[in-house]
């Protein structure tokens, strides 16, 4: 039991289990929008029970400064979910997660912007290369499901903006525990999905079966609430450049549940494309410098 507790093992379970939550998505014959609300509530309701077990209460004396800050990156969260779980109705999951995984880039491109620091060669190599990556797994000349996959790919990249979204402005919230803010980004989503859902396609629940029933049930307590809490314990004691390094465990596992389980196929230019993104979005967030200082 002790191994469990080891944050290293802790993370490439949660992020093994990040890898498939395009399987279970795909088993759920809801909208979008919906199946957000409900894997944001199903969450808030786990971690909400094991903060009350462990009577973690949240300081919100300490942090009302930030509360905007939380309740605004919650709203980016919800959003982002949609337009991954959209991604994942036009193009292959595949295409749709190495789409997503294009966030990190967005966020160094935009530092410089919103903390005054200067593009390095590195990072100016590694923004290119990314981009090409992205080009390249668009199929160009070979667009042989038409727009559709296409549509998927701009889900994916629009997904990736608001999970940039959320990675800015998690820098700017410095007082609040992981565990915390990941409870109060959840109940963010929450009251900006269910406006959403009710003026869209409405609260269809009854039309689930048993599978569909299963596999919600899976994303918002299994993906969600419980891999949230082992993705953030195992943060916490991890150097920055370990944690970076096992994320990449996310796509990977995407990419092979993709292609062995849903049997959902990659062109030669496409996985060249996915290399791309994942080899220098890794090499930008890691440096193997003797003086680099882990985050």
């Amino acid at each position: 039991m002790k191994k469990l507790n080891n944050p290293r093992i802790l993370l490439v379970i949660s992020m093994a289990v990040f890898g498939t939550i395009g399987l279970f998505v795909r088993n759920i014959p809801l909208e979008s929008g919906e199946i957000a609300l409900y894997r944001a509530v199903l969450a808030a309701i786990l971690i909400g029970f094991y903060l009350l077990v462990t009577k973690q209460k949240i300081p919100f004396k300490a942090i009302k400064k930030e509360i905007p800050l939380l309740l605004f990156s919650g709203v980016a969260m919800g959003i982002n979910w949609i337009l991954l779980f959209q991604a994942y109705k036009y193009t292959t999951v595949s295409v749709a997660t190495l789409s997503y995984y294009f966030a990190p880039v967005i966020v160094t491109l935009v530092c410089p912007i919103l903390f005054r620091e200067k593009m390095t060669a590195k990072q100016w190599i590694c923004f290119i290369m990314s981009t090409v990556g992205i080009v390249l797994i668009t199929g160009i000349g070979d667009m042989g499901e038409g727009n559709t996959h296409l549509m998927g790919i701009l889900f994916g990249l629009g997904a990736a903006v608001f999970y940039a979204t959320v990675i800015l402005l998690n820098k700017f919230i410095k007082n609040v525990d992981g565990i915390h803010r990941t409870f109060l980004q959840f109940i963010a989503a929450i009251i900006i999905l269910v406006p959403y859902v009710l003026l869209t396609d409405g609260i269809n629940l009854s039309s689930l079966d048993m599978k569909g029933w299963a596999n919600l049930l899976v994303v918002g307590l299994i993906h969600t609430g419980v891999t949230y809490c082992m993705y953030f314990s195992s943060l916490k004691e991890l150097p920055g450049q370990k944690a970076a390094i096992l994320s990449y465990i996310d796509p990977l596992v995407a990419v092979l549940v993709s292609v062995t389980i849903l049997g959902e196929g990659m062109t030669l230019m496409q996985v060249i494309g996915g290399a791309l993104i994942l080899g220098f979005t890794l090499w930008n967030e890691v440096s193997f410098g003797k003086n680099k200082k882990s985050n």
